[in-house]
């Protein structure tokens, strides 16, 4: 017999609240857009604007931005919140994908490209010496390239992230995705509040001052205002230099639904808010993802004008 509270559940699942007119975006086109589509389909690579379904996607392939992600399509975790594919035991790894990814990005004359990553919980290393080796792969390639590259949590597990560091990117970045009383509900298990923001903190007080650390978190999930500003003061107490704050958006059916959405006006509050805890850069808004084109520029010339 079916209750209340699962009928209440199946309703909240497939009656989604209608987007506003400030999510609404074009259908993705343009030559630039359909190259890098063709290629990525050539040589078997994976982007993150498809796999997460993006609604940046056709305005930063236009301007010659991308998201690659790394060791595949398939992730071994579930969180709620992602469209991935997922499995306990994902294809074997493609010895070749650090030499493809370097000459796709080079084709591409990018000078600031972003790598993340699915989660191989089945592989001994969870695939850190994979991503090492794309990393250094693309940067010998491009020499002039600047590498963002967003990792998983490596269960916590500090001599794995330490490769990835050692690997030179330019930007260490690792999402805390949510709130804290959220993290249960909208994560994989394996997945933890204080063990993402123990990674953090070891990004930042093991990099050098020229490199920077980079976090994000999605809105719209039931957290509240004060649990935002207290994720934020997290972030910075562990030394983030770079924030960004997006709407989250239902994937498929199968997701957890969205609570509400929030206005651009309560985005550009927290964009101020974290400008004055001292983060850098906060990139906030509606369609802000952690992979943004416009923050990517901001990051890029920062890092120049460091150099």
């Amino acid at each position: 017999m079916t209750t209340i509270l699962e009928k209440q559940n199946f309703r909240k699942r497939y009656d989604r609240l209608p987007k506003p007119s400030w999510l609404k975006v074009r259908f993705p086109s343009g030559e630039r857009f359909h190259w890098i589509e063709n290629q990525a389909r050539k040589l078997a690579l994976s982007t993150v604007c498809e796999e997460a379904r993006c609604p940046n996607i056709g305005e930063c392939w236009n301007s010659g931005t991308a998201t690659f992600m790394v060791m595949g399509d398939t992730c071994t975790r579930g969180c709620r919140f992602c469209s991935v594919k997922t499995e306990k035991n994902p294809n074997p790894l493609d010895k070749e994908e650090p030499l493809k990814l370097a000459e796709t990005i080079r084709q591409m004359k990018l000078g600031y490209v972003v790598l993340t990553t699915v989660d191989r919980d089945d592989l001994e290393d969870q695939g850190a010496g994979h991503i090492a080796r794309c990393i250094r792969s693309t940067r010998r390639a491009n020499p002039n390239l600047l590498i963002e590259i967003l990792m998983p949590d490596f269960r916590g597990e500090l001599n794995l992230v330490r490769q990835i560091i050692d690997s030179q990117a330019a930007v260490l970045a690792h999402n805390l995705e949510t709130v804290r009383r959220l993290t249960p509900r909208v994560r994989d298990p394996r997945a933890t509040y204080d063990q993402s923001l123990e990674v953090l903190k070891y990004l930042h007080e093991s990099s050098s001052k020229n490199r920077y650390t980079k976090s994000s978190l999605m809105l719209g999930l039931g957290e509240t205002k004060e649990e935002v500003v207290a994720a934020m003061r997290d972030m910075r107490t562990v030394g983030i230099s770079f924030l960004t704050l997006g709407q989250y958006l239902q994937p498929t059916l199968k997701h957890l639904a969205v609570e509400r959405f929030v206005t651009p006006e309560e985005f550009e509050e927290f964009k101020k808010i974290g400008e004055e805890m001292g983060f850098l850069y906060v990139a906030s808004g509606p369609l802000v993802r952690s992979s943004y084109k416009a923050a990517e520029f901001f990051i890029e010339k920062k890092i120049r004008q460091s150099a």
